[in-house]
C-alpha cells in the first residue's frame, strides 16, 4: 500500500510541477512585458522633457520668442500656437511651468529610469512624484485660462481643439495616469506581503 501511495505522489507531482512551473513562467514573463512597458513609458517623459518638446520651448522662449525664430523645431511650436497662442509668445505662467518640467521633471524621469533598471527601494517614490508633477502642471496649464473664458485656446476649430488640446495634451493625462496606478497595485502588493509576512511572526 505504502509502495502504491508513493507511486501516486510521484505521478502526481509530475502532473502538478508542470502546470505550477508553467503559472510561473507566465508571471516572469507578465512581470517582465509589464516592467518594459513602465519603463518605456518613463523613457518617454525623457524624452518629452529633454529631447522633443520642452526643453526647445524653453531655450527659445528665453532668448527670444517662438513666433521670431527660425530654429527647425521653432515650427513644431509655431503649428501648435494656432490651437493655443500662449505658446507663442513669452507666456510666464507657460514658461514658468515648463521651466519646472525641464529641471526637475527631466531629472526625476532620469532617475525613474534608472531605479526600474535596477530595482531601487525608492523607484515607487520617485515614480509617483514625477506623475504627480506632470499632472500638477497640465491643470496649470489650463486652469488659468479656462477660468478667463479660454481667451488663448482656439476651440472652434476641430482639429486644433480636438487633436492639438484635446488628445495631445490628455497622452501627459494618460501616461502619468498608467504609472500612478501601476505603483497604486505594486504598493498594495507589497503591504499586503508585509502583513501577512508579519502574521506569521506573531
Amino acid at each position: 500500500m505504502s509502495h502504491l501511495s508513493g507511486i501516486w505522489n510521484t505521478e502526481t507531482k509530475a502532473k502538478t510541477y508542470p502546470k505550477e512551473l508553467m503559472v510561473l513562467r507566465r508571471r516572469q514573463i507578465s512581470r517582465i512585458l509589464f516592467r518594459k512597458d513602465i519603463y518605456l513609458l518613463s523613457r518617454e517623459l525623457v524624452k518629452h522633457c529633454f529631447l522633443e518638446e520642452e526643453g526647445p520651448f524653453v531655450y527659445l522662449s528665453l532668448v527670444g520668442n517662438i513666433t521670431d525664430s527660425d530654429a527647425l523645431i521653432a515650427s513644431l511650436w509655431k503649428e501648435y500656437g494656432k490651437a493655443d497662442a500662449r505658446w507663442l509668445y513669452l507666456d510666464p505662467t507657460i514658461v514658468s511651468l515648463e521651466i519646472l518640467t525641464v529641471v526637475l521633471g527631466g531629472f526625476l524621469a532620469l532617475v525613474l529610469i534608472y531605479a526600474i533598471v535596477k530595482e531601487k527601494h525608492y523607484r515607487h517614490f520617485i515614480q509617483i512624484t514625477l506623475c504627480v508633477c506632470e499632472l500638477y502642471g497640465g491643470w496649470m496649464t489650463f486652469c488659468p485660462d479656462w477660468l478667463m473664458g479660454s481667451p488663448n485656446l482656439n476651440t472652434n476649430n476641430w482639429l486644433y481643439f480636438w487633436v492639438y488640446l484635446v488628445f495631445f495634451n490628455g497622452v501627459w493625462v494618460l501616461i502619468p495616469g498608467l504609472l500612478l496606478w501601476q505603483s497604486w497595485v505594486e504598493l498594495k502588493k507589497m503591504h499586503h506581503k508585509g502583513f501577512n509576512s508579519g502574521k506569521k511572526f506573531q
